[in-house]
This record gives C-alpha cells, structure tokens and sequence, in this order.
C-alpha cells in the first residue's frame, strides 16, 4: 500500500469535492468544498489530499493562526476519510503521516484540534495519538484538545 500526502492543485481538486463523509457523521465537518473554499479565502489553510495507491481517499486541512497567549497555534481544522474507505484502518495511518507532516513544517511544540464532543469515534483516534482536552472551545462551541509535540515527535522521519 503506498499512502501520500499531496498538496490541492486544478488537478486534484475535483476528486477532493467528490470525496463523502458516513451520513451518521454529517454536522461534524464541514463539505470538502466548503473546506476548499474556506482555504481560498484565507490563505493561512493549508488543504492537502490523502492518496492510497494513486486514488482520494481522504482530505485534511491546517495552518498556523495567531493566538494572544501564543505567537501562534498551529491547528489541524479539519480531518477525514471518504465513507467508502473508513474502517480498514486508514484513519489511524493518515492521522499518523499527517502529525509528522505538520509537525515538519512548522517544527511547533504543540498541535491544536477542535471537535464536538458527541463525536465519539474521532475523540477515541485523537487520544490514542496523545491529544487531550484543554478545556477551551472554539468560535463554533467544539471543545479544543492539544498534543504536546516530544522531541520523539520531532526526529520521526518517514
């Protein structure tokens, strides 16, 4: 299985428009064309494509805001796998790939995600890759969880 991260281009962006979420999970997310369109509107978002051997299968947004406690906070906003390829374990790989390419690119020491507390499922995925909650909402009520980024975090290279 070959997974990579790519960045959104002409090319590509369709298959991302067309990739769905399971409808017991709608009201978590955002539409990846609302997603796509956020990002061009404010180019702080950073839309990337998750790819299995050569084909969508997920999409992932992120970037780095400024925070009156912090210089900034870098956040991955938004995270998801198509309903045709969840449950075969690829949510916990991309989530994997995706910390350590956020990670690289900003070198940050701490990762920040919001979510709805009665998504379950996706709270069970963030804790077992170290998030936990901060005990702040975001601007939409969800509650905002961190991961403390190690050095170990930092030197894992793929």
């Amino acid at each position: 299985m070959f997974t990579e991260i790519r960045d959104i281009t002409v090319f590509n962006k369709e298959e991302m428009a067309a990739l769905r979420i399971a409808d017991d999970q709608e009201g978590f997310i955002e539409s990846t064309q609302q997603c796509l369109q956020e990002a061009e509107n404010d180019r702080r978002f950073i839309p990337v494509g998750l790819y299995m051997n050569d084909i969508a299968v997920g999409f992932a947004m992120y970037g780095a805001f400024p925070h009156e406690e912090e210089q900034q906070r870098v956040w991955l906003d938004r995270y998801l796998i198509d309903e045709r390829y969840q449950h075969q374990g690829l949510g916990k790989h991309f989530m994997h790939l995706l910390l350590q390419h956020i990670i690289n690119r900003y070198n940050c020491s701490q990762l920040f995600l919001s979510v709805y507390e009665t998504n379950e499922v996706a709270i069970q995925l963030y804790k077992k890759f170290g998030f936990v909650f901060n005990g702040e909402l975001d601007e939409n009520g969800e509650k905002v969880m961190v991961k403390e980024i190690s050095r170990h975090d930092n030197n894992e290279s793929h």
